[in-house]
């Protein structure tokens, strides 16, 4: 499985971005996909998690209601309408894969793909 993602960017805060993820390899339908994020000096940090079909999701409480996750599984890709944006939604964000089926534990996911920046001025 081989993930590239796409759509960071310097935005001002409560701006908009929205990031996509496309997938080639194994069958993209029977993953789980994920978005992750490491901020400067922290850790990664599990921010969005969708199940194979798109009818379950996860988010992490700071993005609650700013941030969406969608998914096509005829395209093979996966989206975050990232909304309301603040200065701490600032890092790089990664596509993250797992054909685990728990969409939302950050431990099962395998499949990354390089990270896309997203800086959030004030």
């Amino acid at each position: 499985v081989q993930l590239q993602a796409f759509g960071g960017g310097l935005v001002q805060a409560g701006g908009s971005l929205r990031l996509s993820c496309a997938a080639s390899g194994r069958a993209f339908s029977s993953l789980c996909m994920g978005w992750f994020r490491q901020a400067p000096g922290k850790e990664r940090e599990f921010v969005i998690g969708i199940s194979r079909s798109g009818s379950n999701t996860y988010y992490t409480d700071s993005v609650k209601g700013r941030f969406t996750i969608s998914r096509d599984n005829a395209k093979n890709a996966v989206y975050v309408q990232m909304n309301s944006l603040k200065p701490e939604d600032t890092g790089v964000y990664y596509c993250s894969g797992t054909f685990d089926g728990r969409w939302y534990v950050p431990e099962v996911y395998t499949y990354w793909g390089q990270g896309t920046q997203v800086t959030v001025s004030s």
